[in-house]
Order: C-alpha cells, then sequence, then structure tokens
C-alpha cells in the first residue's frame, strides 16, 4: 500500500511532527505556562480566529468568489457551492492576503511574547494561540458561510513563502495534537506561578 502525501508542498506535513517535538521537549522540564495565560491566550486567539474568518469572508466578496454576498448569510450559505481557488484572487487581493497572513504570524507572537519571560513558554504560548484561532476559523467559516462543506475539503493554509495546500482536517489534528501536548507537559498551577 503507497502512503501519500496530505498537504503540498512535501515540506508542510512535517507539521504533524510540531506537537510531537514540543511534547518530547517539554515533558522532562514541565512548561511554568498558567491556567490563566492559557485562558486568556485562548479568549484573544478566539476573537482573533473569528475576526480572520469574517475578513476572509471580505475578499472573497470583494473579489466576486462569494454569490449571494448582498443578501443575508443564509442566502451566502445557500448559494455558495465550493471554496475560490488561490488563482481566482486577482493579484491585489493575493497581495493583500499575504500581508494579512504576516500580520496574523506577527500578532500571535506578540501575544506569546506578552504572556511570558521564558523562552519555552512563549513557543508553548505562540503554539496554543495559533491552535486555537486555527481551529476557531475553521468553525467561523463553517457557522458564517457553511464553508468548509467537509474537513475533507482542501484549503489554502498560508501563502508564505509559498502557497501550502491540505484538507482542512490535517490543521485541525495538528492543532488538536498541539494544545494536547501543552496541557501534558504544563507544570501544576502553584510551581507555574513561582516561575513566571
Amino acid at each position: 500500500m503507497r502512503i501519500g502525501l496530505v498537504a503540498e508542498p512535501w515540506w508542510v506535513n512535517l507539521a504533524i511532527l510540531v506537537p510531537l517535538v514540543a511534547y518530547f521537549s517539554w515533558r522532562r522540564r514541565p512548561l511554568a505556562i498558567t491556567a490563566k495565560q492559557l485562558m486568556i491566550l485562548g479568549v484573544f486567539a478566539s476573537a482573533f480566529g473569528f475576526l480572520e474568518a469574517t475578513v476572509v469572508v471580505y475578499l472573497r466578496a470583494a473579489a466576486g468568489l462569494l454569490p449571494g454576498y448582498r443578501g443575508t448569510l443564509s442566502d451566502v450559505v445557500r448559494l455558495s457551492q465550493q471554496s475560490p481557488t488561490i488563482g481566482e484572487l486577482p493579484p491585489s487581493l493575493l497581495t493583500l492576503e499575504v500581508f494579512r497572513e504576516a500580520a496574523t504570524l506577527v500578532m500571535l507572537s506578540c501575544a506569546a511574547l506578552l504572556t511570558s519571560v521564558k523562552g519555552r513558554a512563549r513557543v508553548a504560548a505562540f503554539l496554543w494561540a495559533f491552535a486555537i484561532w486555527e481551529m476557531v476559523y475553521y468553525a467561523a467559516l463553517w457557522a458564517t458561510i457553511r464553508w468548509p462543506h467537509s474537513i475533507r475539503d482542501t484549503d489554502v493554509l498560508f501563502l508564505i513563502p509559498e502557497p501550502w495546500f491540505a484538507p482542512v482536517w490535517f490543521p485541525l489534528v495538528v492543532s488538536a495534537l498541539v494544545l494536547v501536548a501543552i496541557l501534558l507537559t504544563r507544570a501544576n498551577p502553584v510551581d507555574s506561578q513561582s516561575e513566571c
């Protein structure tokens, strides 16, 4: 049986190693990050994930790739059959999308840097926020325009440094595993507060 790659380009498949590497590198020395910090980051990432989803809806509407956008959200849901491909976006909006993605990474990084003074905890905070942002992003897209229709639908995950393609389930699985790795390697609350 031949095992094919899930994502393109090939190196995007290596994202599945992120939660495993994180878990094995953090399990000996637990992370100094409190439940309160994770909760606040989770609220930020959730709000940001929803914001990103609405921006994507606006970009699709601006590009004329979202049938029914002049009506109600139910009109959009009823008339939208598939996700637009990256080639359908006008070059001006594609450039804007690259800058939006870069800004997203900067904002998630800044939130992580504000969370802790320890490097390992900052990495964990970034991964935590990124994972929640990713999951809420897809949930918000589905809640507003009913896309993706299935977690098997292919999406453009990122455009930096080149377009990354994968079925929606792939980033959702990686994100869920990241959250589990962080929860399993977090120090108990009393130790975390003394280290922060």
